[in-house]
């Protein structure tokens, strides 16, 4: 009966079961190799493998949701009193960088056109945001949504893989020396969880865009620079999470999603460069104006997410929590503005277009 069970079980399951396993596998992989983000890069690669050699796994019911609500209460408990007050110094230019550095989707949009993608499809393609929430706004504008989502997705590996093994290669040498992690208290550790937990659940209910990332890191950062606390992660805690998020990345990439127009994939990648580029001279004159350290301005103007620039960030003993917040500043940017700037741009095409006909 246990034997019938457990395959009744195996067979229910069998659609994600490999995920988590081959995730795994590729983050003790990447461990033993020495890789940055080991458990997310590796998981996220190992679980792309699997798919490209044909098992095509899905993801891990509620994986990213517990993934991201671990990961988001531990960055936000690197805020306090002291680095909110820095941010808020510099705010303007901190403004002014996500500005600058947001418009290197220009350059997307126009290698898009130029080789005739509609132009919902190349503006909502080359936005640095969130990949369903360009997803879903590119659909009310008739994109092709398959494009965008393969852009998106494609963006967000680039910027994952490449970043911080260029930071860990680059500043192996001048590395700032890493604080220790602070101790784990139980009883504020439990609080924060479940205040986190509860407003991610809100603002899903809300419709809030990456509900359960930004939802408890809002708790978090409030609670870190409310109470003043210095608490950190149960050991292992952080990887836990990576894991799970990098497993359910992985399960955007196949064989069919690499060989989906390669002509549109290449554009992309060199629109994601281009915007990598973008950021170190933006970051090099902030970094003079305040100085800030550019290294950690670069991270915070990467097009990559927030959960991966700030992870990186603490992995090199950079600012963790003014990472967090140029990423967070340039999503909420992108998800309110996009909408609108699209459609003052496409009012601008057809005036222009009205103008010049006879």
């Amino acid at each position: 009966m246990q034997l019938e069970a457990l395959r009744a079980l195996l067979a229910r399951h069998r659609h994600w079961l490999f995920t988590p396993l081959a995730g795994a596998l590729g983050g003790a992989t990447a461990q033993w190799l020495g890789w940055p983000l080991p458990w997310m890069i590796g998981a996220l690669l190992g679980v792309t493998l699997l798919r490209c050699l044909g098992c095509l796994t899905n993801p891990v019911p509620h994986g990213v949701k517990l993934g991201q609500w671990i990961i988001a209460t531990g960055i936000g408990l690197h805020f306090s009193q002291t680095v909110l007050e820095q941010i808020l110094q510099h705010l303007g230019l901190i403004i002014l960088g996500t500005l600058l550095t947001l418009s290197a989707s220009i350059t997307g949009i126009v290698l898009h056109r130029r080789y005739g993608v509609s132009p919902a499809t190349a503006f909502f393609a080359s936005m640095p945001g969130g990949a369903n929430e360009m997803v879903n706004l590119g659909r009310l504008y008739e994109a092709d949504v398959q494009a965008v989502a393969a852009s998106q997705s494609l963006r967000m590996m680039l910027v994952l893989v490449s970043v911080p093994a260029a930071y860990a290669w680059l500043f192996a040498e001048s590395r700032i020396a890493i604080a220790p992690h602070a101790p784990a208290e139980a009883l504020w550790l439990g609080l924060i969880f479940t205040l986190g937990g509860l407003m991610a659940w809100l603002f899903q209910r809300w419709q809030f865009p990456n509900a359960w990332q930004l939802g408890a890191l809002l708790m978090s950062i409030l609670c870190a620079v409310g109470f003043d606390l210095h608490v950190g992660l149960p050991a292992g805690a952080g990887e836990f999470g990576q894991w799970l998020v990098g497993s359910t990345l992985g399960c955007y990439f196949d064989r069919a999603f690499f060989r989906r127009a390669p002509a549109f994939m290449l554009r992309t990648c060199l629109a994601t460069v281009s915007a990598l580029l973008l950021a170190i001279p933006v970051a090099w004159l902030l970094s003079a104006g305040s100085g800030l350290d550019i290294r950690t301005l670069v991270l915070g103007m990467a097009p990559g997410g927030v959960a991966e620039m700030s992870l990186t960030a603490e992995a090199l003993g950079l600012l963790v929590p003014l990472v967090t917040a140029m990423q967070v500043l340039r999503l909420l940017l992108v998800l309110f503005l996009a909408g609108p700037v699209f459609r003052g741009w496409i009012s601008l095409r057809a005036r222009y277009s009205s103008a010049d006909s006879p």
